[in-house]
């Protein structure tokens, strides 16, 4: 089959566009990029992609419609809702790395990106792409934040069994600079943020409200968290550690058992015994727990660190693609971390 990526000059575009090169199904991959701008070829915007001759043509639909079977969508937030909203309506299949359609309420869409939402009229229905936890596919994909990713992935066993305090859920999340996108701005300086931690958008960051409306699915009666972000001197990974109390006494083996449990046929999220460090899955899909629980007064630890650009955009992406059209889960997703 054919796909088109719209937005590989960014991180996740540029990750994606190299991932389903090695993708056994995928014969053609076309770019796309600004409709008001001439064709260019890949080398020439991309330094990495030197030995590339692909053109980047001019976003059009007619054209996506002609060539593709389904269409990555890697642009920043705002810029899918205006150019796709043609192909949403016509059930045309489309992943989208941007946050445009994870939420379905105007103000709230409002509220978190400060940008007017597309206003469809609820006959076409999204899937929130949370891979592990997502078995009916629809034609439009909101592929998950990598904040989200990671928090959803760490609290979902024991939110799913309605084993946590609603009033006690607080998490701390780091990231990468690359999280940021590759737009230059103060804080992705080398000068601001080497050796240097950036506390940011605190309880303000907009993938709260996607991990509120997946946490209600589970657990309804969870009102709110307390979410931190943090940006860290590093080019990607991303670790959350989460805080939280239970409703009802577990011991640590009660814990381990349901985390494994939760996650014993997943590809791609393993629970550790122990407390997982970043560098075990940077260059990788993989999302790694371990978790920890204080008996004394029943608060539990959960870390839960991910690649942003693999399992916290591109790597889900291409995870979802698979499901979506029934290929094997894990074909063209990296395993072993970089090394050293």
């Amino acid at each position: 089959m054919n796909i088109g990526i719209l937005g590989v000059t960014g991180y996740g575009g540029s990750v994606l566009y190299q991932l389903m090169q090695q993708h056994p199904h995928v014969d053609t991959i076309y770019l796309y990029g600004n409709p008001d701008k001439p064709a260019q070829k890949l080398s020439e915007v991309v330094d990495q992609f030197y030995l590339e001759d692909t053109m980047i043509t001019p976003f059009d639909v007619t054209t996506v419609c002609q060539q593709v079977d389904c269409l990555f969508s890697a642009t920043s937030a705002g810029v899918a809702k205006e150019l796709l909203e043609p192909l949403f309506k016509e059930g045309f299949p489309i992943i989208d790395l941007s946050g445009d359609f994870r939420l379905t309420s105007e103000a709230s869409y409002q509220k978190w990106y400060n940008k007017p939402h597309a206003h469809l009229d609820g006959s076409v229905p999204v899937t929130y792409g949370l891979t592990e936890f997502t078995t009916d596919y629809t034609t439009y994909i909101a592929n998950p934040g990598c904040y989200a990713t990671a928090t959803l992935l760490g609290l979902a066993p024991l939110a799913q069994e309605k084993k946590l305090d609603p009033n006690f859920i607080v998490v701390d999340a780091k990231s990468g600079v690359s999280g940021a996108g590759k737009s230059l701005s103060t804080s992705s300086h080398f000068s601001f943020i080497d050796e240097n931690l950036w506390p940011y958008k605190l309880n303000q960051h907009q993938h709260i409200p996607e991990i509120m409306n997946q946490l209600k699915k589970w657990d309804e009666h969870i009102p709110a968290i307390q979410f931190t972000t943090t940006l860290v001197p590093l080019h990607r990974g991303l670790m959350a550690t989460m805080y939280v109390k239970l409703n009802q006494e577990m011991t640590q083996v009660q814990l381990d058992h349901l985390f494994e449990q939760t996650y014993q046929t997943t590809p791609f999220v393993h629970y550790l015994n122990r407390i997982p460090s970043l560098k075990e899955v940077v260059g990788t899909n993989h999302c790694v727990i371990g978790a920890v629980l204080n008996e004394t007064t029943q608060i539990v630890t959960i870390v839960s660190v991910i690649d942003n650009l693999l399992k916290g955009a591109a790597g889900q992406a291409i995870q979802n693609f698979n499901q979506m059209f029934g290929f094997e889960e894990t074909l063209a997703l990296p395993v072993f971390a970089q090394l050293p």
